[in-house]
């Protein structure tokens, strides 16, 4: 009987926009098919190239989602400032290049004007009502999140409270977060 490999789990982010920032949170849990084998990790990572800052969170494969964030930060160079089109670029080349179609990962990436979710079919989507979410517990994160928009809260008191509450529900989320700030 040959048994199939469970899979990597690289799980919880979001993003949220309000009150000219985006805050992009993260959980630390990598899990093994059942099995927790880190409860720390850093999907959240703030990237600077051409001197432009621009926050990137990660779900899916850990080794994929590195591969994807190191060309995600060359096409930021070779067009400094313009994410979209940066996110275009990689989003092409994940649909149309053989070794990057096997990657297992999603990115939200944003330069704390522009929001988007790229994925390996070759999307780049702007997320409605200023809120994008991934991995496993990204349904619960979102509609938590939805669920505070019209609150006084901030968009980082937003994004713990909807990663609390994610974490309280999937298996594969943790409460251990990564919380970066950007904007104006």
């Amino acid at each position: 009987m040959t048994q199939e490999f469970p899979g990597w789990h690289g799980t919880t982010i979001i993003a949220v926009r309000k009150g000219g920032h985006v805050v992009v949170a993260g959980d630390g849990q990598v899990s093994l098919g059942q099995t927790v084998i880190k409860g720390t990790a850093r999907k959240v990572r703030k990237l600077s190239p051409g001197g432009y800052d621009v926050v990137a969170g990660f779900a899916g494969s850990t080794a994929d989602a590195f591969s994807l964030l190191e060309r995600l930060e060359a096409k930021l160079e070779a067009t400094p400032g313009q994410l979209q089109r940066a996110s275009v670029e990689l989003a092409k080349d994940w649909r149309t290049d053989k070794y990057l179609q096997k990657l297992e990962a999603m990115l939200i990436v944003t330069d704390g004007t522009q929001l988007y979710v790229i994925t390996g079919a070759g999307d780049v989507l702007e997320p409605e009502h200023d809120i994008a979410a991934i991995g496993s517990g990204g349904n619960f994160a979102l509609a938590a999140a939805r669920g505070m928009m019209d609150s006084d809260k901030s968009a980082e008191d937003i994004a713990r409270a909807a990663m609390a509450i994610a974490s309280d529900i999937c298996v594969y989320t943790n409460g251990n977060l990564t919380v970066e700030t950007i904007g104006k």
